[in-house]
């Protein structure tokens, strides 16, 4: 019958694919595959798949094309040109062509090495077996007829398959499901559980096929404070006798310029990247594996030609960590990658600036840790975090000063090259002692003067009138096993910065696979996960089923632990799963970390995490939503478990309208939750002008902050904004607390969380078009609503105050336009670079006048 051809098939499928790996089709648009290798009696071919976004049951994967490998068949793999990049394969079969793309690595080099010995030295096939699998009826379970080599099937009227001439039969593209039970799938590789089952015992039985071979990598790290280079980078690249296996360039301030800033667009890019080229190591061949660059923060990756070919999963990523967490002036970029089986990330980084500000420096550190996440090869993966990798290697200016002692008696120190007694009051050495920031990295001993702060092309400390105190801001950090420094030093003879480069050359021990022993570690497991799955079936227990957050508020980072512990004998694959007819596993103020994942015979913490930024805050504040979610755990091939979550929100000014504050007298936390709710939908007229936080801000930073240096670009602290959200929410104090940044960076938080923006949604179109006409602009704020028009003008006046002032907190017209168009006049969707340019032209009519 029917359902027993389609469970023989499964079986069949079970037993003989050997190798997987997923792939795009190169048609007139990219389509992601499934493509497999079946052997059968010393037969093979490949079996070609359409799957939806996770292949784990039959129901998910679609047989397109079958493609038997005889004597007409033939692969060819396109040369790459580009370190890194995916493999191009053309494969032929008769006189038909189909080129794919394979995932750049040592899966792929596996499959098609298995692919080539399948193809040669083998007797005339006949492919029998294979027509098993063709359309004999319109029922479940009906795949596609198949090439071969002697013929072609092709269908009749009633379906039923006759061969033909020789040639190759346009194989069906239709999409029809391989009916197939989930113990099929699980058994082929790439299709969820099984892969990640042999995964984890490879990893844990790592030392079985692998050994340990060292590689020179050099680390260098240079703040051109936005200067050209103009003189050889060959004394600082090329310091090695023997040329390094790797190099990771850093730099910061690239460049200083305002369209750098603002629109992340800047020459000097090339004009550095050629300086490094020409400065690399004049006796091996380098290639750039990978370029990337956060507006000045940039990191250049080479590699040995030779090593090339061992290098994959190549991923790049930038943090901004600039005023509201998102500018760029301040941050980091990072590349990680696999060699050979070494997992290893390169960060570079730009710390927050000034000597007082370690707390800020601390704080970027961790946000940069937290925010930066590296997507892995299977979309399915959570993304990887820095500290996940194994190596890390960590460069940059990190900005962290010498305090306590006065700059005469540090130059003192510095000419005795007491460099010692002088490391003792580093601010990165106290706190990496503390353990607050860095913990599990180390540095070597430093036993160079500091390099910050030089007079430009000179050798000589500051002489500007702030006569800053000489500093190591320039370092050099790793974490990991087998890490030897060679060196660590500076290079005075540059001068084209008022910062001296700085570098290192690390020997690390890199595992390289012994591929004898790997395919025999390969195979053991292979026999022993058949064992557990014809015997065992995967359990777990969760410590509880459900959590309560109290008193949660804006932008406040709340986090509950859910234990989850395998209580089977088998291991286990869970995953938190969508409900019906939600778009994602979970509400977005609440996620899962990790939201999915292999747990072997041990326990996994899942960190249930809520977080109520600008986009959830305001239906949590109107009332329209609450903190509710049933989460449901899915365990591959066994049961699903449900987590309740559960909380009370305090309703925040942040993320509530201008309409519904202006109501409001009191503080919002003194206020019924009825009451609140009541007010987002009244059509009453407004008791306030405009609404008193917004008053209380500008109040605070026109009173004491007119002359304040870098106002609205220099970030403040997150304990600080902690402290004003509550003030503002419960009005405890008659003044507002924390720095003058932090208190600016509220007041732009503020901004960004309007359910509508100052200038509504509703003309944001009206802006752009008439963004060159000042009078027309001025019409389109004179007939915004009351409420809104009164934060408009209140807010401009109070830019055009600061701008007078200007001298002293370095603020113009184009940075002001810049920062504050972005929050006053947006679109609800994604702003390009165009839009972005005409709202800072439309902000600027209204700074111009009567600044002078």
């Amino acid at each position: 019958c029917q359902c027993h051809r389609i469970i023989n098939i499964n079986i069949f499928l079970t037993k003989y694919c050997k190798h997987a790996v997923q792939c795009l089709l190169l048609d007139n648009v990219m389509e992601s595959r499934l493509l497999g290798l079946v052997e059968h009696i010393k037969e093979h071919a490949l079996f070609l798949f359409t799957h939806r976004r996770m292949a784990i049951t039959g129901n998910d994967v679609t047989l397109q094309e079958i493609i038997p490998i005889s004597y007409d068949f033939s692969s060819f793999v396109c040369p790459c040109t580009i370190l890194g990049a995916d493999t191009r394969v053309r494969l032929t079969f008769f006189n038909e062509k189909m080129e794919c793309k394979l995932p750049f690595g040592s899966q792929t080099r596996l499959f098609l090495s298995e692919v080539n010995r399948a193809w040669c030295g083998k007797k005339a096939p006949k492919f029998d077996w294979l027509t098993k699998y063709q359309k004999n009826s319109k029922g479940l379970g009906s795949v596609p007829p198949i090439a071969t080599s002697v013929g072609k099937i092709t269908k009749t009227g009633n379906g039923q398959g006759t061969v033909k001439g020789e040639g190759r039969n346009e194989l069906v593209r239709s999409s029809r499901h391989t009916v197939s039970n989930k113990a099929q799938m699980l058994t082929m590789p790439q299709f969820g559980l099984r892969d990640n089952l042999i995964k984890c015992e490879l990893l844990k039985n790592e030392e079985a096929y692998t050994y340990i071979q060292n590689f020179n990598f050099f680390l260098g790290t240079y703040n051109v404070n936005g200067q050209t280079p103009r003189e050889s980078l060959r004394p600082w690249l090329s310091a090695t006798p023997q040329p390094p296996d790797f190099y990771c360039v850093g730099f910061q301030e690239l460049d200083l310029s305002k369209e750098a800033f603002f629109f992340n667009d800047t020459p000097k890019e090339q004009e550095w990247m050629k300086a490094v080229s020409e400065g690399l190591h004049p006796d091996a061949k380098y290639a750039l594996v990978k370029l990337v660059r956060l507006v000045g923060i940039m990191l250049l990756f080479y590699v040995k030609k030779e090593h090339a070919k061992h290098i994959s999963e190549v991923e790049a990523e930038a943090v901004g960590t600039g005023i509201m967490g998102r500018m760029g002036n301040k941050g980091a970029v990072a590349v990680r990658f696999q060699f050979h089986n070494s997992d290893l990330c390169v960060v570079n980084s730009h710390l927050a600036a000034h000597i007082e500000e370690y707390e800020r420096r601390n704080q970027d550190y961790k946000d940069i840790c937290s925010r930066m996440l590296f997507r892995q090869q299977d979309p399915t993966l959570p993304p990887l975090t820095i500290l996940k990798h194994s190596i890390v290697l960590w460069l940059g200016d990190l900005n962290y000063r010498i305090s306590e002692l006065d700059v005469d008696y540090v130059k003192d120190l510095i000419l005795k090259k007491d460099f010692e007694t002088l490391h003792n009051y580093d601010q990165l050495k106290r706190q990496m002692d503390e353990e607050t920031v860095f913990v599990g990295f180390m540095e070597g001993e430093i036993d160079f003067q500091p390099t910050y702060k030089y007079d430009t092309g000179s050798d000589y400390w500051d002489t500007s009138e702030k006569c800053r105190v000489p500093a190591w801001c320039d370092r050099i950090l790793w974490r990991g096993k087998n890490i030897v420094q060679q060196y660590y030093q500076s290079h005075m003879t540059l001068r084209t910065s008022d910062h001296k480069p700085v570098s290192s050359l690390l020997e690390i021990g890199i595992k390289v696979v012994n591929e004898e022993a790997y395919k025999k570690t390969f195979e053991d497991i292979v026999r022993s996960l058949d064992k557990l799955e014809n015997e065992c079936i995967p359990s777990v227990s969760v410590s509880q089923s459900e959590f309560h957050f109290k008193d949660v508020k804006f932008m406040q980072h709340r986090s509950e632990t859910l234990k989850l512990h395998n209580d089977g004998q088998v291991p286990c694959q869970f995953e938190f799963i969508q409900k019906l007819d939600e778009p994602a596993y979970c509400k977005p103020w609440l996620t899962a970390n990790p939201a999915k994942g292999f747990l072997a015979q041990a326990s996994i913490d899942i960190d249930l995490e809520v977080f109520v930024n600008r986009s959830t805050a305001p239906e949590l504040n109107s009332g329209q939503q609450q903190l509710e979610d049933i989460l449901v755990l899915h365990l591959e091939r066994g049961k699903d478990y449900f987590i309740s979550i559960t909380g009370s929100y305090l309703p925040s000014c942040f993320g509530s309208s201008i309409h519904t504050l202006c109501q409001m007298r009191e503080p919002i936390q003194e206020m019924p939750l009825e009451m609140i709710h009541r007010l987002v939908t009244s059509k009453r007229s407004q008791a306030l002008d405009i609404p008193k936080e917004i008053w209380m801000m500008v109040d605070h930073l026109y009173r004491n902050a007119s002359k304040q240096e870098d106002l609205f670009q220099q970030p403040g602290l997150r304990s600080e904004f902690e402290v004003i959200r509550d003030c503002l929410d419960t009005g405890t104090l008659d003044s507002l607390p924390g720095s003058n940044h932090s208190v600016a960076e509220s007041l732009l938080l503020f901004l960004d969380a309007l359910p509508d923006p100052v200038v509504p949604f509703s003309v944001y179109q009206e802006c752009l078009d008439c963004s060159s006409n000042i009078g027309q602009c001025k019409k389109i704020i004179s007939l915004l609503p009351q409420c809104h028009k009164n934060v408009f003008n209140y807010l401009t006046a109070f830019l055009r105050e600061l701008l007078k002032n200007s001298a002293y907190n370095r603020l113009d017209v184009n940075i002001l336009a810049t920062i504050f168009s972005a929050l006053l006049v947006r679109p609800s969707t994604k702003q390009d670079q165009m839009e972005k340019r005409k709202t800072r032209e439309f902000f600027q009519h209204f700074l111009i006048q009567d600044s002078h």
